[in-house]
């Protein structure tokens, strides 16, 4: 079977986890008029890619998706609290576990998860994000890079989707707007990479207001 069919279905907006119903504080930069237009928005991606999710969000989820390849379950199962403790905020931590439980829903009642996997997740009645999607790597026979690839991709692809909601801004325009972000998403993949696990940190301060900000916005499109 032509591995990429499972990494394009991991990696689907389709894929029923509800990823499309969250902005990441990104409705209330733009309610705030942080981001206006495509230059502000692309300073945004751009700061959130390489400030935030390369030095820690991808090592860590690189890091669950290595272990569940190794069957290494003792080390997922700190990777997993720590990834449910690094939530900073409300709308962060629900998103996280919301996803993580939809996986979850779905990963059960698919024959390609095995034994150990379904064992892994029984142990994890509040699964999040990061645990799932390492999970359904490792029942769809995913590499762990590729699944990393999977995961920046959905998160870029989101993040453009929030724009053509909530800006006047085009399909063309974020087209563009994906070609311009390409290369930093590859940068991002790169450094999460080299990343020594031991020393990911991260202080978005800035996604962390505007999430907060986000849970109390009187008229939203995302949920918060």
């Amino acid at each position: 079977m032509n591995p990429a069919w499972a990494l394009l279905r991991l990696a689907s907006p389709q894929l029923p986890i509800g990823g499309y119903s969250y902005s990441q504080g990104l409705e209330m930069a733009v309610e705030q008029a942080r981001v206006k237009d495509p230059d502000s928005a692309r300073r945004w991606i751009a700061d959130q890619l390489l400030l935030n999710l390369a030095r820690f969000e991808a090592p860590l989820l690189l890091a669950h998706c290595q272990a569940a390849a190794a069957e290494n379950w003792s080390e997922l199962k700190q990777l997993s609290a720590e990834h449910r403790a690094s939530r900073e905020t409300r709308e962060l931590y629900q998103e996280s576990r919301q996803m993580g439980y939809s996986l979850q829903q779905l990963l059960c009642g698919l024959p390609e998860l095995d034994a150990a996997a379904r064992e892994c997740l029984a142990q994890h009645p509040e699964p999040h994000l990061a645990l799932g999607w390492a999970l359904a790597a490792r029942a769809w026979q995913i590499a762990p890079q590729d699944a990393l690839a999977a995961w920046l991709w959905s998160w870029l692809e989101n993040q453009l989707a929030v724009l053509m909601k909530t800006l006047p801004l085009g399909q063309q325009a974020a087209q563009r707007l994906t070609s311009e972000l390409l290369p930093l998403l590859q940068q991002a993949q790169q450094a999460a990479t080299a990343h020594d696990p031991q020393s990911i940190g991260s202080a978005a301060f800035g996604l962390s207001l505007a999430c907060m900000a986000h849970e109390r916005q009187y008229s939203r499109l995302f949920r918060s």
